[in-house]
């Protein structure tokens, strides 16, 4: 029943082949990939106002202007920055890589952290705002806004773990649309001030105060949020068509000319028609006062409200993505790095759809109170990733890098200054809960790290390691398969048991990829072991179905009366915790095979010592283990 409803919403699952044709080039990157930031013009001008209408009154109409020009600069900034960025780091994993390889290993962690918590809040903030919209056109369904978010929280789950290729199409269109519309509603709205109009004066109450510089710099701090997305292009490099490094930088230029446009010509647009957002959102009531009720309106609505909910589309292209490169790097969950049916990275997927949901209910769906935790974490990682850039052309140099050098270090100082800005302006509207996240973060990646240190260190497979294969032993009709993932002291431990029960052993191995079976291949040489290897290729990334396969084959030669024991190597660790950071494959591989009567399974245990023991052992410090592994 699972299976059936998994494949009605996800589809067939692909092979490893077809990976090349699930990536995407200009057309198809720019809306998925700048839809966070183009989004952010329906709500970066409106919480600027926000700010400075109830102190200002009249002169935020003024003041927003200059605001805008401040945050264009710095989009323009980052533009040049990120462009070096790619092209010295086509693989992906954006500030994380840059500062871990660069700055220190806990730099990039805290990198790592501070990204992962923003995207998963471009979620949270995105859908929030996008129902903000459409309730504020239709308020029959305010009673309705949290059931509408989550609704579009698995809504985008679902349209995402379909594959890179299908999302594309999915949530591109409506890129587009949205770009277009407001273009049309920037243009419409200056030939009517140009044919005559003159929009009325709304009342505002404020309290008269001077034009301060902290005003500003919080106007500013709030007005960041345009910003936000402008890292996820260099995060998912790899997701594009080569040359991919020469597309990421097409989008990435394309992507800062959209929000010099949009940006800074709807918050004009607001300073001439008075727009005041404690009345609506700004965009809808803008379209509203321009078009009338016309179709131009539901249709600026629509489209804003659609931009709003798939901008959340850049975290579900960037997190995964992000928290794949961590995992390959051991400082989360290695199940964050296995591709599910479509290719895509299903496991950060999901974890990214379930921590935002639990995040609009917890917060009500309150646009403002999310914005406050919103541009901390990716200010952090702008600064980072641009620092380490500046580090990375002082040790190497190379052609220009004197100029390149002077980019990464004004961006990274600039950036680090609106950091400081945003945590102090937005601390008590909530960013105290994001610079109080990140390092708990930071502390449970740099566990998860060590986990995996004492780990390998106690499975690592050693020369003299091959006398324990050594064991002889009659048996009679049982046959025996151990299914390896690696070859480490569980499987050893595990073959070794076999040979006690059986002369008939079989070393089994679904690899899925090649590189992955020869590495294997040549390892197993080394233990010069008279159990023969299989390695069958799986391109759907199924385990169960190769070895099922390999039974039936004429191969194998199954006779009628055998009996097949199938013993599955597994380790246990010391703590609960531990146990989320290690595939739980053997379950579901003993349940399948115990369905057929003339298999048996035993599961092998090695039972693993506690972290602190081993890394004692090392007798180094805790950074110095990280630095070297």
């Amino acid at each position: 029943m699972f299976e059936k409803l998994k494949r009605i919403l996800i589809g067939k699952p692909l092979p490893n082949e077809a990976e090349k044709t699930e990536k995407y080039g200009v057309l198809w990157g720019l809306p998925i990939l700048s839809s966070d930031a183009i989004s952010s013009v329906a709500y970066a001008g409106q919480e600027i106002l926000y700010v400075l209408l109830p102190t200002i009154g009249f002169l935020a109409f003024k003041e927003i202007s200059v605001v805008t020009a401040a945050i264009i600069i710095l989009l323009f900034i980052l533009m040049l920055s990120y462009r070096q960025t790619i092209e010295n780091y086509p693989n992906g994993g954006g500030a994380f890589i840059v500062a871990k390889d660069n700055l220190g290993v806990l730099a990039g962690i805290v990198a790592g952290a501070a990204l992962s918590v923003d995207y998963i809040l471009t979620v949270a903030v995105s859908i929030s705002s996008g129902v903000d919209q459409i309730v504020t056109a239709l308020e029959f369904l305010k009673p309705y806004k949290i059931a509408l978010c989550l609704f579009l929280v698995l809504f985008l789950m679902i349209g995402n773990l379909r594959g890179i290729r299908e999302s594309s199409r999915i949530f591109g269109i409506p890129a587009y649309a949205f770009m277009f519309s407001i273009l049309a509603l920037i243009i419409g709205g200056y030939i009517k001030l140009k044919t005559g109009y003159v929009p009325p004066e709304p009342k505002i109450n404020y309290s008269p105060h001077p034009v301060t510089l902290v005003l500003l710099l919080k106007a500013f701090a709030s007005g960041c949020t345009a910003l936000t997305g402008i890292e996820a292009v260099s995060n998912a490099v790899p997701n594009f068509k080569d040359p991919a490094t020469k597309h990421a930088k097409t989008v990435l230029l394309l992507l800062s000319l959209i929000i010099l446009v949009l940006f800074g010509g709807t918050t004009l647009l607001a300073t001439h028609y008075h727009i005041v957002p404690t009345e609506g959102a700004m965009l809808v009531l803008m379209a509203q006062e321009i078009f009338g009720k016309s179709i131009m309106y539901y249709i600026v609505a629509a489209t804003t409200f659609i931009i709003l909910v798939f901008a959340a589309n850049t975290a579900f292209s960037g997190f995964p993505m992000l928290v794949a490169v961590m995992a390959k790097e051991e400082f989360v969950p290695r199940q964050l790095s296995m591709k599910g049916d479509k290719l895509s990275y299903s496991n950060g997927i999901i974890i990214l759809a379930l921590v935002s949901a639990l995040l609009i209910v917890a917060f009500n769906g309150n646009v403002t109170a999310l914005i406050g935790l919103y541009a901390v974490g990716v200010f952090i990682s702008f600064t980072l990733s641009q620092s380490g850039m500046f580090v990375r052309w002082l040790k190497n140099k190379g052609s220009h890098w004197h100029i390149k050098a002077f980019i990464n270090g004004f961006g990274a100082l600039t950036t680090f200054v609106v950091v400081i800005i945003i945590a102090i302006t937005k601390f008590k509207e909530g960013a105290w809960i994001v610079v109080l996240l990140i390092p708990l973060l930071v502390f449970a990646m740099i566990k998860v790290k060590l986990h995996y240190i004492a780990v390998a260190d106690q499975l690592r497979v050693t020369p003299e390691d091959k006398e324990l294969l050594d064991v002889e032993h009659n048996i009679y009709r049982n046959r025996v398969i151990v299914p390896i993932e690696s070859l480490n002291k569980a499987s050893i431990r595990a073959l070794r048991f076999a040979k006690t029960i059986s002369d008939n052993v079989i070393a089994f191995n679904v690899s899925i990829n090649e590189e992955q079976a020869k590495k294997l291949q040549e390892r197993y040489k080394i233990l010069n072991c008279s159990i023969p290897l299989v390695i069958r290729y799986s391109p759907y990334r199924k385990i169960l179905e190769p070895l099922l396969e390999y039974i039936k084959s004429e191969e194998y030669n199954y006779q009628k009366g055998d009996m097949i024991t199938v013993i599955i190597p597994k380790f246990t660790v010391q703590r609960w915790w531990q146990k989320i950071l290690h595939n739980h494959t053997w379950l579901f591989i003993e349940k399948e095979l115990l369905k057929h009567k003339h298999i048996v399974v035993s599961v092998m245990p090695l039972q693993l010592k506690d972290d602190d023991v081993v890394l004692k052992k090392k007798n180094k410090p805790l950074w110095k283990i990280l630095e070297e592994d």
